[in-house]
């Protein structure tokens, strides 16, 4: 414990506060919010911008994905570290922490900040820092979540517990419930709620049972809608769970059962003799009320995109062709996010053979992806990120127009004009020998250079 003279004058020399032990800074920090800030800002923003970098990462694959490392893993991380080595055994710095993420995840709803507030609360659990763990009134409900993210899987030993946690919240401690949804709302347990959800209507569909008869999978869409609905409980200050709407439970989630089973029929009606009967095709209409889902509930549109990552991940083109178009228009554009086009573009390349026939490009590239490119500049990164990896099996015709569609503008970013650049250098080493190419150079050589109308 050092004096507070003494601070003043560690603080008063910039060389002398720089080199001082942390067990020192903290005495400081914790009196002086502003300077702590100053210190936790830049770790922050290198925390958001690694996340970003996987998801907008080069190697795709769908073994590998941003959901792969283990939490424990994640925690060994540079950002979660320091933090947690800034803030020792400290209540009151941990809360300023706590603090500073909430205000960030409301000015930006960036829902790293929430996977943030999740790992930092559980690398002090793994260092068994009592006095912290004891205080936050989420630690138990954290740390069996963090088992379930573990396993990518909520089972029902554990449903049981997280719901005696929220059934536990109790009158006069609502706020709590701000701190839960936002533990709810990072990325990781998002995934896993989805999943398990994903599993639970198939099993559902295998029992003959209603989603309305399932306990467990009612609790799933609980903590699914408190995580969705963090940012408005925060901003907004009333700490109450969002109603579950009645149809999301009636209507839609049958719905997707019902496209588990034209899967099923689908198949089976494959294999039987077919003497006396045409070859019957894949319904491939939407239901208009799945389509109406997808756009104005966002926890429909949440599981809808899971069972579309999920049947991507199963090779299934029919299913994956017909819900495709469900996805131009979605809540809050969530098939447009970098979270579910990292994942979707991993599982495509489960179907990389799909891509040299022209219909299966046109209803990916034209009919979904080209739909928001020159709006969203993060849908542009993901589609030249699939090119770069699967450009060799998209036929030439198709490769040749996609390439012009693709051109950045004026305005894009560097990114999109670094990958595009990445893009065009694969494709002129795939072009034929130059002896061919060299007859009509006159007719080649201007078009990239200058802009039609026709071009924009």
């Amino acid at each position: 414990q050092v004096p507070e003279k003494k601070l003043k004058l560690v603080m008063a020399d910039k060389d002398l506060y720089k080199a001082c032990a942390v067990e020192v800074k903290r005495q400081i920090w914790q009196d002086n919010q502003a300077l702590f800030g100053d210190e936790v800002s830049p770790l922050l923003k290198q925390y958001i911008l690694e996340k970003e970098n996987i998801l907008f990462s080069n190697d795709i694959s769908f073994l590998q994905n941003f959901f792969s490392p283990s939490p424990k893993m994640r925690r060994q991380g540079e950002v979660v570290q320091k933090l947690t080595q800034m803030i020792g055994k400290n209540v009151k710095l941990y809360d300023m922490v706590l603090q500073f993420l909430r205000t960030l995840f409301l000015r930006t709803r960036n829902v790293h900040y929430c996977t943030l507030r999740a790992e930092l609360l559980m690398s002090l659990h793994d260092l068994e820092i009592s006095e912290i763990c004891t205080v936050d009134p989420c630690h138990k409900f954290t740390w069996c979540l963090d088992a379930c993210i573990r396993e990518k899987f909520v089972d029902n030993k554990r449903a049981r517990e997280l719901q005696g946690f929220l059934d536990g919240v109790k009158k006069g401690q609502e706020q709590v419930l701000g701190d839960l949804s936002m533990i709810l709302c990072d990325p990781f347990a998002i995934n896993t709620l989805a999943l398990s959800t994903i599993r639970h209507l198939q099993d559902l569909v295998g029992q003959d049972t209603l989603p309305r008869e399932s306990p467990d999978l009612l609790l799933l869409l609980r903590m699914l809608s408190l995580g969705q609905g963090a940012w408005d409980m925060i901003d907004s200050q009333v700490f109450k769970e969002p109603k579950m709407e009645a149809e999301l439970i009636t209507r839609f989630l049958p719905l997707l059962m019902s496209f588990v089973v034209d899967d099923h029929t689908f198949t089976v009606d494959q294999k039987l003799p077919s003497e006396e009967k045409g070859p019957i095709p894949y319904p491939s209409a939407i239901p208009e009320a799945f389509t109406k889902f997808l756009q104005e509930n966002r926890i429909a549109c949440e599981i809808g995109l899971y069972y579309i990552l999920h049947i991507t991940k199963q090779r299934n083109k029919n299913a994956f062709l017909r819900l495709l178009p469900a996805l131009v228009e979605t809540f809050s554009d969530l098939a447009f996010n970098d979270i579910f086009l990292h994942l979707l573009t991993g599982n495509l390349t489960l179907l990389s053979d799909e891509f040299a026939l022209e219909e299966f490009c046109t209803s990916l590239f034209d009919g979904f992806f080209l739909t928001a490119c020159s709006r969203k500049e993060n849908v542009h990164r993901h589609v030249l990120r699939l090119l770069l990896h699967l450009h060799h099996k998209v036929a030439p015709a198709k490769l040749e127009s996609l390439q012009k569609a693709l051109e950045p503008t004026k305005q894009s970013g560097e990114a999109v004009k670094e990958l595009y650049n990445q893009l065009s250098e694969k494709l002129e080493l795939r072009k034929p020998n130059p002896a061919e190419v060299t007859e009509t150079p006159s007719m080649e050589l201007p078009l990239p250079t200058v802009p039609t109308p026709a071009s924009r």
